[in-house]
């Protein structure tokens, strides 16, 4: 019953929009279908980090620890921020595809971008703790499966947007300026979104 009640809860959170989306649709936006799936493995990818910090009591120190958010948060804002200028000065021209990043480098921010934010790690300290039992055995071990069910869950939704973003992009492919300045806008608004993100 436990299981069954996290399994609700969690997919009422990923049907909600939130960055991780955001993010994987500005990749899909800007480069295809295949960055867009890229990015939300590498998103997901980067919620392995935080169900093993979790697992670890990791996420409890960064919560309690004022300077360790503080950095995390602002490496986070910092990376988002970069990636938005990035976007914002690029010299490709409408008509001209730009040059795509290798599926590997696009896989790899999405860890980034995952592992650098703050309120994943709270959420997963606010949230996963509210069904683990410690009569049903090792909480470390109902941690992973927990954090290993939403992953998988939150993967079928990021594939969602990955594919509808990259089928909006075949589509606006003529459109590149636009659609760089919608990728440059949604990760400097994700950096704003980090950067007044409390404690809380």
């Amino acid at each position: 019953m436990t299981f069954a009640w996290f399994v609700t809860a969690s997919l009422a959170l990923v049907l909600i929009p939130g960055p991780n989306h955001l993010y994987i649709t500005a990749r899909g936006l800007a480069q295809g279908r295949a960055a867009g799936l890229a990015s939300a493995f590498g998103v997901e990818a980067g919620t392995l980090v935080h169900i093993a910090a979790a697992a670890a009591g990791l996420s409890y120190v960064i919560s309690t620890s004022a300077t360790l958010f503080a950095v995390v948060k602002w490496a986070g804002v910092a990376y988002l921020v970069y990636l938005g200028i990035r976007a914002f000065t690029g010299k490709q021209e409408d008509g001209v595809a730009p040059p795509p990043q290798p599926l590997r480098k696009v896989f790899l921010e999405g860890v980034l971008v995952n592992v650098l934010n703050p309120k994943v790690a709270l959420f997963f300290l606010a949230f996963l703790p509210q069904f683990v039992d410690p009569g049903a055995g090792s909480p470390a071990l109902q941690v992973v499966l927990f954090g290993l069910t939403l992953l998988l869950l939150g993967l079928a939704s990021d594939i969602v947007y990955a594919l509808t973003a990259g089928a909006l992009a075949t589509r606006l492919v003529r459109k590149v300026r636009t659609l760089r300045y919608v990728s440059g806008v949604v990760y400097l608004g994700l950096g704003v979104a980090t950067a007044f993100a409390g404690r809380k």
